[in-house]
């Protein structure tokens, strides 16, 4: 398979170069809008409950769940802050785009009185959009141009920004500044360390332009995918990341392998050749362990993984790709100047010499100490992994854009002077009304209003309390079009135990006469995530489990180092996860500058898991692939063995660090994103790479071989 891309590369260099050049420019012309076709929301299984019943409220009632919410300020909301309120409320009803419109100076009493806030400093108005998540924000940055430029320029009133639609409107803007920031920071990193590691500009050089050529296509790709399904834009980050830390991982071993062929004697045709042939098939096996691994987010509902299901595998593929077509033609073309400079010629070029090498040193203290390390290191990990025994679920909401963000600030508005407005609520869908009696409301609304935590229950015969009638139909009920919905407020914190339990025990009262009945709100929208993830969580486990175990023993054709790889991988992201718990759940060292909610995203850990899972395997197969040639050329005894686990991480250590080294620089880029679950997300990932590629690949691995011995290549003999 890899014959043909090496005759490529040697026949013609140049045809291939401009070949990959004028794909490049195409991909770049088609993927440059790609902004515009992505999403800043996907978060919830469009299958729910609480989606169908979010759908029915837009078609039945006009109330989107993409909402517009100004907070009107001044001194006093009176004159001049009132007649400006108004004419926004005005401007806001008459637009196409909007569905419904409440302020405290149009709405009828019952309803403008929630609307202010206790010291009257401050009012809302709360617009529900058109076009969902995909649209409505586009539609909330016109509306509010029109609004800052005709109403509120020069009126003396502060007008700040929030809900829903600009949440998702200033993701996107952030989305866009943080991958700029993150490549910005890690390209001239990245070059630094290949600079180190080659001795040479010229041999860095060629893992950043495949680099580059990955990052195109995929971002072409990902267009492509989004003119057809939901693409979430947070996709981006993980497909520059990504692209960048894998493109340079593979060249980086093809041009290392490379190199030490030519220090070897060979002429750079049979060097390219010997090259492609085990460093590329290393290549081959690695992108596939971590694109079947990633494509397991393909299996969740939520189209938010579904987005990094998509972003992973096409980034992986193309990586690959570019490593294995590109590189080989660039290397032909560069010919000798890729060998290594003066100093570096035979250090360690052959078995008579690797024992200079740092790693072979360390190897070798490892194997003689195998036991007691393999203890405290498994040991620390699963220590540091104690805290994910406590970890608690949610769903991200304005809190995670940067405390100056004005849809950040509304909602801390909100939670403080507007609590019935922050979120708390639920909202009970009908999705067939006709023929109920008022006593079928009013015994229906009573027993919500009993359930532990309810405030009131807004019902379309009236509002209740405790089981009682308190007053006439208030905002946040109506029956239309042989449906009908009832708003139910409560007391209990979101995310909280309390508020789980309240939600468990609304879905538990029976419907108004026995009715069907359906439920959303952010406490129910946050459940029928978690719950949907949970359902294909075990299926996506066991898949991923079962395509690293195959992809393994296929290269090493053992049964014993799958298992022992997948022990290992668990330890590591076992650390991980822990860590992100303790930082961002429980908030300590800061929660690295973003705002704690006691809760973690639900789908971050997920990510994590099918991704760096399938990242750790990288390391693993470029490891286990030159042991096993060193094993395979041996007269497979225990001290071959050995000495096949100290040359095979010998001649891998320097390549293994300076790829995990860019990696990390990679990812560490996500740590600057202003989005705090991408930061948490790009936390884990360095966290779970550094772990990987020090500990566990370098410590553990080699110990935990040394106490299995020829067990370590037992396979049934029907191989």
């Amino acid at each position: 398979m890899l014959s043909c891309p090496t005759q490529w590369a040697l026949d013609a260099p140049r045809r291939v170069v401009a070949c990959v050049a004028l794909l490049v420019v195409g991909a770049a012309i088609f993927a440059f809008p790609v902004v515009s076709d992505l999403s800043a929301g996907g978060f919830a299984d469009p299958g729910a409950e609480s989606s169908r019943a979010t759908q029915l409220l837009a078609e039945k009632f006009g109330k989107g769940d993409v909402q517009l919410v100004l907070l009107v300020t001044e001194a006093d909301v009176g004159d001049p802050g009132a007649e400006v309120g108004r004419r926004i409320a005005d401007a806001l009803a008459d637009s196409p785009d909007v569905l419904g419109v409440m302020s405290p100076w149009t709405s009828p009493p019952a309803v403008a009185q929630g609307l202010r806030s206790e010291d009257g400093g401050a009012g809302l108005i709360v617009a529900d959009l058109r076009g969902g998540e995909s649209d409505g924000p586009g539609y909330a940055r016109a509306l509010l141009e029109r609004i800052d430029a005709d109403i509120v320029a020069g009126s003396g009133v502060t007008v700040t920004a929030g809900g829903s639609a600009m949440v998702f409107s200033q993701i996107t803007e952030q989305t866009l500044r943080d991958v700029l920031i993150m490549e910005s920071i890690a390209v001239p990193l990245s070059l630094a360390v290949l600079v180190w590691v080659f001795g040479g500009l010229v041999a860095a050089t060629v893992p950043v332009l495949v680099a580059a050529v990955a990052i195109v296509g995929s971002m072409a790709l990902l267009r492509l995918i989004a003119l057809g399904t939901e693409v979430s834009i947070f996709a981006l980050n993980l497909a520059t990341a990504l692209g960048l830390a894998l493109a340079i991982d593979y060249t980086l071993l093809i041009v290392s392998r490379y190199r030490d062929e030519l220090a070897a004697g060979r002429e750079p045709p049979a060097a390219l050749r010997i090259t492609m042939a085990t460093a590329g098939r290393t290549i081959v096996f690695s992108a596939l362990t971590v694109a079947l691994s990633m494509s397991t987010l393909l299996l969740f509902d939520v189209p938010f993984l579904r987005s990094f299901g998509y972003a992973g595998v096409v980034t992986v593929a193309l990586s690959a790709a570019a490593a294995l077509l590109f590189s080989p033609a660039l290397m032909t073309l560069l010919g000798t100047r890729l060998a290594k400079p003066p100093g570096r010629h035979g250090r360690g070029a052959g078995p008579e010499l690797v024992q200079h090498r740092f790693w072979f040193r360390s190897t070798e203290f490892v194997l003689r100490h195998a036991l007691p390390i393999g203890v405290a290191g498994t040991v620390l990990l699963v220590a540091v992994g104690l805290p994910f025994l406590h970890v608690k679920w949610g769903y991200p909401d304005d809190r995670v854009l940067p405390a100056t963000a004005s849809a950040h600030q509304v909602g801390d508005r909100l939670r403080a002077d507007f609590v019935d407005l922050s979120g708390t609520e639920s909202t009970v869908v009908v999705p067939d009304a006709d023929g109920l009696t008022d006593a079928d409301w009013a015994d229906y609304a009573a027993a919500l209003s009993r359930v532990d935590g309810v405030t009131a229950v807004a019902a379309p015969v009236g509002a209740f309390v405790d089981g009682r009638p308190v007053g006439p139909a208030p905002a946040g009920a109506e029956i239309a079009g042989g449906s009908a919905y009832l708003t139910v407020s409560g007391q209990a914190a979101l995310f909280s135990p309390e508020s789980e339990t309240q939600l468990a025990g609304l879905r538990a009262v029976p419907g108004p006469g026995g009715r069907a009945v359906l439920m959303t709100g952010s406490a129910a929208v946050n459940r029928d995530s978690i719950d949907s993830i949970a359902a294909k969580l075990p299926l996506v486990l066991g898949i991923t489990a079962l395509v690293i175990f195959a992809v393994l023993f296929v290269l090493t054709r053992s049964v014993v180092l799958p298992l022992k790889a997948l022990v290992l991988n668990v330890l590591s992201l076992t650390a991980a996860f822990g860590a992100l718990v303790w930082i961002f759940q429980e908030g300590h060292l800061g929660a690295l500058g973003t705002t704690p909610t006691g809760t973690l995203v639900a789908t971050i850990p997920v990510l994590l898991f099918c991704i760096a899972f399938g990242l750790s395997m990288d390391y693993e197969v470029f490891l286990l692939a030159r042991i096993r040639e060193f094993w395979l050329r041996s007269e497979k005894s225990a001290s071959d063995l050995d000495r096949s686990v100290v040359l095979g991480l010998a001649y891998t250590g320097r390549v293994v660090t300076a790829a995990a080294a860019i990696m990390t620089i990679s990812f560490a880029g996500l740590i600057a994103a202003q989005v705090s679950f991408m930061r948490m997300f790009g936390v884990g990932l360095v966290l779970a790479v550094l772990v990987d590629a020090t500990l566990v690949r370098m410590v553990l691995l080699p110990a935990y071989m040394k106490l299995m011995g020829r067990l370590n290549w037992w396979a049934p003999s029907w191989r």
